[in-house]
């Protein structure tokens, strides 16, 4: 039997985990609402809260389902519907999944079969790594907690400086994945122009989103500034590639 990895047996393994999560999440609200109730907040401004936060709720999952559609050429819907609906991000998921395929001799998305145990391992690693951070919380998330509240308490401009270069170095692990083909070019590839023109895209989209909330007081802009700026980028990546051959 050939693998599918857009069987409906994936589609209900999936599907039974999201289910699990929503009701965590339903069980959450329903908690919220009648403490909420307790502590005198009323029904109405309770509504008026349960809106608002369902309609800036929009922004993040569109950048969700892109993220799903991006990664569903490769590894079908069940798998990424269901990473990035319990932990996971764009930025992760397709360098985890990247990194899988190309261990394997594949380049992602020009993947047009995988099989079963291709499947699994890419799937394990995209998995089994992200949950490190969630195993480290118990183990040292507390005593990291009080080691940055007491370097702020000690000296509070120390302690920005710490929190901001935790931040820096996060963020620079993946600016370095963009450039990490930038060195094809010397040798005449312009492919690795490819993604960090695209992330340029983004870039200034994402800073165009910010003038606007400063200059024009467009604040409404602020929640979806990063899938305007996701669909920008990949939108703007069809005419880079095609431009850089």
């Amino acid at each position: 039997m050939e693998f599918n990895v857009n069987s409906p047996v994936l589609f209900l393994i999936a599907g039974l985990i999201i289910a699990v999560v929503l009701a965590q999440s339903v069980w959450f609200l329903v908690k919220a609402w009648r403490r909420g109730i307790e502590i005198g907040m009323g029904r109405d401004k309770l509504r008026r809260i349960a809106s608002t936060a369902a309609v800036f709720t929009v922004a993040p999952a569109v950048a969700i389902v892109i993220s799903v559609i991006t990664l569903a050429k490769d590894l079908g819907l069940p798998l990424p519907w269901l990473r990035l609906s319990v932990v996971g991000s764009l930025s992760y998921e397709t360098i985890a999944a990247t990194n899988a395929e190309s261990a394997m001799g594949l380049t992602f998305g020009q993947v047009s079969a995988l099989t079963a145990t291709q499947y699994v391992t890419i799937a394990s690693v995209m998995t089994l790594s992200i949950m490190v951070g969630i195993w480290l919380v118990p183990l040292i998330g507390k005593k990291l907690q009080n080691g940055m509240i007491s370097l702020e308490n000690r000296d509070k401009k120390w302690g920005n400086i710490f929190s901001a270069s935790m931040f820096i170095g996060m963020i620079s692990a993946f600016v370095g994945y963009v450039f990490c083909d930038f060195g094809t070019v010397f040798s005449g590839n312009t492919a690795g122009l490819v993604p960090p023109l695209v992330m340029a895209v983004s870039a200034l989209v994402m800073c165009l989103a910010g003038l606007a909330v400063k200059k024009l007081r467009w604040r409404w802009i602020a929640d979806y500034a990063l899938p305007i700026s996701l669909i920008a980028g990949m939108a703007g990546a069809i005419p880079i590639t095609a431009w850089l051959g």
